[in-house]
C-alpha cells in the first residue's frame, strides 16, 4: 500500500496538468480511489471492478462504476485517451498473475493518451509503455510506473 500511494503522490501533480479521464482497474477495498479522489480534486475517476466490495465512502458515482470482468468491460474505453491508468488487479498467485500479464498491458496501452501515466502493482512490458523509475521509498520490482509513448 506504501508503494501505490508513494508512486501515486508522485504522477499526479503530473497528471493534473493532462486532460483525460483517471481509470481506476480494480476497485478493491476502495482505499486508492479514495487516494486519487483526494489528488485529483475534480477530476472525473472512473473505476473498474468484478463486484462491488468498497467501503461505502469509497464508492463511486454509479455512472462512474463499471462491474463486470475488467478484460471485458476495460476493452469498450479503449481509444480513450486517459490521463492515468491505474491497475491493481493483482491475486498474489503467480499462475493467475500470469495470465493478467498476458493482457493487461496492451489494454493498458491503448486506453493511455500520449504521454499519459500508467501504475501497477503488476508489470507492464509493452512496447508503447516506457517504464519511469518509481520514488526512492519503494523497491525495485515492488510496484511500476510507465508512461505511454
Amino acid at each position: 500500500m506504501t508503494a501505490q500511494r508513494d508512486i501515486l503522490d508522485q504522477v499526479c501533480p503530473e497528471v493534473a496538468k493532462m486532460e483525460g479521464l483517471v481509470l481506476e482497474l480494480g476497485l478493491g477495498n476502495g482505499r486508492t480511489f479514495h487516494h486519487l479522489r483526494e489528488r485529483l480534486p475534480g477530476r472525473r475517476i472512473v473505476v473498474f471492478d468484478r463486484a462491488l466490495g468498497a467501503h461505502a465512502s469509497s464508492i463511486p458515482e454509479a455512472e462512474n462504476l463499471v462491474l463486470g470482468e475488467i478484460r471485458e468491460t476495460a476493452s469498450r474505453f479503449i481509444g480513450i485517451d486517459a490521463a492515468l491508468v491505474h491497475a491493481d488487479i493483482g491475486t498474489g498467485y503467480d499462475d493467475r498473475d500470469a495470465v493478467t500479464s498476458t493482457w493487461l498491458p496492451d489494454l493498458i496501452a491503448r486506453l493511455l493518451r500520449v504521454g499519459g501515466i500508467a501504475v501497477s502493482g503488476t508489470p507492464l512490458d509493452h512496447p508503447l509503455l516506457q517504464r519511469l523509475p518509481p520514488p526512492p521509498s519503494v523497491p525495485a520490482d515492488r510496484y511500476f510506473v510507465c508512461r505511454r509513448v
